[in-house]
């Protein structure tokens, strides 16, 4: 006897198989033609994935658009000074608020965990304050990690590195950092350095905002991975963003990306943020700052799809849906081809999970039971569609559903009903 049943669905691998739940644990993946449940959930022809993960976020700024003004540049250094107006006259209540609609949004969407970037250039810690208490309300469903973030820098914000500590010494998850914004190179060298030792003597992981620039001489990524690999912390350092890389010259890069791979650091690019506030001091050619994605794998370096903001003052958009990010980084990366559409699907969910050390999430016996049921047949269809999410399973419980998207027509001699499910052959 099963809790749950998925009925009938198709695997990101191409298999049909029924899945069993019972209590918060995927019990069986095969045929369970037969067998009771609670509830059964019919997934004949409809994909069903692991949870979306977004491994890059800012959760206390989220759906904070307008306020106190506009940004009008689109630049990210217009937003971060936007920012730093908000979070004096934003209150503990407003920030949680705002963040849990977005994890509302993000439930829906069958975005079951997230890595949230936590300001802690604010001696009264309000953001720290808040998104803990946001993390405590929403695990029964969504797993949030939170990262000690010095927006303004490590060192260059006065009270940014004790407050890092006591944010960290508050239960925040990963040790974060900025170093290209540092007063000079060498500082951020330094901030690398420090916050790496500072993740290696408590254990904790690193993701550090790294390069997040134009300019291709900002190479904090190199340092990044030489501490990672002096400290032993491969497999628990990630680089966000790297949008530098995009402009580095072609031979430097040669030699970072095998020091990258051996040092075990991840990279998270956020390509709807990083083409929109890259590229704003060129005339043309205009780059457009997403870097180097399939290089990167192709030398064995776990990368993942970040969406970075939603509705906040560095970018004007968003719907918190992690396939709208894989379709625009498809594009933007140009992975066309059946194989990287796929792979751009399997970096919002099984790679992303990976980066962020949950091992828990992933469709096998014994793994956590979070699901997703879409209205699509295959995994490049769902980047092709950005289809409802039938249902949404996270831990156990089935927490959200929607219904399909078909169409109604009134058209001569056409079909009464539309789906835009369509096989490529």
């Amino acid at each position: 006897m099963f809790d749950l049943i998925v009925k009938g669905g198709t695997l990101p691998d191409g298999r049909i198989a029924d899945i069993g739940i019972r209590g918060d644990r995927i019990a069986a993946i095969e045929d369970l033609s037969g067998a009771e449940a609670g509830e059964v959930i019919e997934a004949a022809g409809d994909l069903v994935s692991p949870p979306f993960v977004d491994p890059h976020f800012h959760l206390d700024a989220t759906l904070s658009y307008g306020l106190p003004r506009i940004n009008a540049s689109g630049t990210l250094l217009e937003g971060i000074g936007l920012w730093g107006e908000l979070k004096q006259i934003v209150t503990h209540d407003e920030m949680v608020a705002r963040a849990l609609t977005y994890c509302d949004w993000a439930a829906s969407m069958g975005l079951l965990a997230i890595r949230s970037h936590v300001d802690t250039c604010d001696d009264r810690l309000l953001g720290v304050e808040a998104m803990l208490e946001v993390r405590e309300r929403v695990s029964p469903y969504i797993d949030l990690q939170l990262v000690a973030f010095p927006q303004d820098g490590f060192y260059r914000d006065p009270s940014a590195r004790d407050n890092t500590l006591r944010a960290l010494d508050m239960g925040v998850d990963v040790v974060g950092g900025i170093p290209h914004f540092e007063r000079s190179m060498a500082d951020g060298a330094r901030s690398v350095r420090e916050l790496c030792e500072i993740a290696a003597a408590r254990g904790l992981m690193v993701d550090l905002h790294c390069d997040e620039t134009d300019d291709p001489m900002s190479r904090h990524i190199e340092t990044l991975a030489f501490e990672a690999q002096r400290l032993g912390l491969q497999g628990r350092v990630a680089g966000s963003h790297l949008t530098s890389m995009h402009s580095m010259d072609n031979y430097y890069v040669s030699k970072l990306l095998p020091l990258m791979a051996e040092a075990g650091i991840a990279a998270i690019p956020n390509p709807l943020i990083n083409i929109t506030l890259q590229g704003r001091h060129d005339t043309y050619p205009k780059r457009r700052g997403l870097t180097r994605v399939k290089e990167m794998q192709a030398h064995g370096i776990t990368v993942g799809w970040g969406q970075d903001c939603v509705l906040d003052p560095w970018y004007s958009l968003g719907t918190g849906d992690m396939l709208d990010v894989a379709f625009m980084g498809l594009h933007v990366a140009q992975m066309t081809s059946p194989d990287e559409m796929a792979r751009c699907f399997d970096m919002v969910t099984t790679q992303n999970a990976r980066i962020m050390g949950l091992d828990d999430l992933g469709l096998a016996p014994g793994k956590s039971a979070s699901l997703v049921v879409l209205d699509a047949g295959a995994p490049i269809e769902a980047l092709r569609l950005r289809p409802a999410r039938l249902a949404v399973v996270s831990k156990g419980n089935v927490i959200s559903r929607m219904p399909r998207e078909d169409a109604t027509l009134s058209l001569p001699g056409r079909p009464g009903t539309l789906r835009r499910r369509h096989s490529a052959g």
